[in-house]
């Protein structure tokens, strides 16, 4: 875990340093600006919310990423092109969001490319799971959104049968400007003629 002084808005850093993984998150800490914020769950090398965060300047984005290279590198995209509505934040996901995030404080959650885990016996690690549509009802705001895509048929269907069997969320459509946009993994399937899967659900 990313550890030391929190970041301050005039440090070039983009990497939010916690300061505690028992109390939520001080929004106010993060940004100059207030602004509706919108979070990717597994980050990567942040190629795709970096390009998200420069085309909604209105906007405030966190990356989530447990991997250091990985963080990293969403730090030194975000700086290269000057964004100041764009954080880091190095954790597991399922914890940031259960424990980390004030509630009803997110206008998006993006999940794209999680690990599939396709052995039957290890399915229980999956991210988008039975739970998670109550763990994001909790932190999205009204009217708040899940965009998520994966290349696993199998992960695919368990992802929608968890969301449309939850009643607080609906089906809805991707923006066109994000569906334009890809991750590094996706860019490499797509490449190798993997499709991706995609769907959206918007809370009530």
């Amino acid at each position: 875990m990313h550890t030391g002084r929190p970041s301050t808005l005039s440090s070039p850093d983009l990497i939010y340093a916690l300061h505690s993984i028992l109390d939520r998150i001080d929004l106010d800490e993060l940004f100059p600006k207030s602004q509706p914020l919108e979070i990717e769950l597994g980050s990567g090398d942040g190629s795709l919310l970096v390009q998200y965060a420069r085309l909604m300047p209105d906007r405030n984005f966190i990356g989530i990423e447990r991997l250091l290279g990985r963080i990293r590198k969403l730090d030194k995209k975000g700086r290269a092109a000057g964004l100041v509505n764009l954080r880091g934040i190095r954790i597991e996901s399922s914890y940031f969001l259960k424990y980390l995030l004030p509630s009803n404080s997110a206008a998006a959650l993006h999940i794209y490319f999680p690990d599939p885990w396709p052995k039957r016996k290890h399915r229980q690690h999956r991210l988008i799971n039975e739970g998670f549509p109550g763990v994001a009802l909790r932190a999205l705001s009204p009217g708040g959104k899940v965009y998520l895509r994966t290349d696993d048929a199998d992960y695919f269907g368990q992802m929608t049968r968890v969301f449309e069997a939850h009643g607080a969320f609906d089906k809805t459509t991707v923006p066109p400007e994000l569906a334009a946009l890809r991750t590094d993994f996706e860019t490499d399937f797509n490449a190798r003629g993997i499709a991706t899967l995609s769907a959206a659900y918007q809370r009530d």
